[in-house]
């Protein structure tokens, strides 16, 4: 059977357009079910393009399967457009930051983007209650005893007020990102009825909650954010992003406030 022949055109040209766009990679832990969904709803409004690579991790969260991780950032953040530009790299795991410290993920992150700003959902958080201008923090976790000791030391040690800590104790990430918005606005409904405090902050990236933030704020009258929520915002205004847009809380209409820096 004769096969028609083919004519074969290499070497087409084409043209190129300019990338200036902010840039943002994100590291998701590979047992996280919400944080990818709700970065990308949070950041579509400002044209940020995000891009992400997942890191291998324990379902269960405990100190030590936290801890396993530091070893593997660096390379997970290679994952992410390598050689290429990214102007802001975000470590996706609140308690992960805590357990290894903000400098060792910063440090682990930049040798893979030595360019790159980074941050991580503590810090984030940190960023929001100054933004917030609040200092008396209610703080909701799904986590176990250590670990919520190890976040209400470092939320102290920054310099804000924890009068009240409230945690569903529940270590598996599948079952965290389960939980619903009944539970979480029961669950802070309880935190604040017992304390006077300016602010609310749920942690763990694992928590679906970004869409009901303007809702809960109505609700309770008080800033309200979370882990993907900070962490989206933060990324945003740390890539030169500083429009306020409505629908996602108070958060996203207000600008980073600068940290005068220790003298050494």
């Amino acid at each position: 059977m004769l096969q028609d022949e083919c004519e074969i055109i290499e070497h087409l040209p084409f043209t190129t357009q300019d990338d200036t766009g902010a840039r943002v990679g994100l590291v998701v832990l590979a047992s996280d079910y919400t944080v990818e969904d709700e970065f990308r709803r949070l950041t579509a409004p400002f044209g940020v393009s995000v891009f992400m690579a997942r890191i291998r991790n324990s379902p269960t969260i405990t100190p030590d399967t936290l801890a396993a991780m530091g070893p593997l950032l660096t390379d997970t953040v290679d994952l992410i457009l390598p050689g290429d530009r990214l102007d802001v790299v975000a470590y996706g795991c609140t308690s992960a930051s805590v357990v290894l410290g903000s400098q060792k993920v910063s440090d682990s992150i930049r040798k893979a983007r030595p360019m790159a700003i980074a941050t991580n959902p503590m810090d984030a958080a940190f960023a929001a209650f100054r933004a917030f201008g609040a200092h008396r923090i209610a703080v909701l976790t799904p986590y176990r005893r250590d670990v919520n000791i190890a976040v209400r030391s470092r939320i102290e040690e920054a310099g804000f007020s924890v009068p009240v800590f409230g945690s569903f104790n529940e270590e598996r990430d599948p079952v965290v990102a389960a939980i619903d918005l009944s539970s979480l606005r029961t669950g802070i409904r309880t935190l604040i009825d017992r304390h006077a405090v300016d602010a609310v902050f749920v942690s763990c990236t694992s928590i679906r909650m970004a869409d009901s933030i303007a809702g809960l704020e109505a609700e309770f009258s008080l800033p309200v954010t979370s882990s993907n929520h900070a962490l989206a915002w933060h990324c945003i205004r740390l890539a030169g992003r500083a429009e306020a847009v409505d629908g996602h809380g108070r958060l996203f209409q207000l600008p980073l406030v600068q940290v005068a820096r220790r003298e050494s």
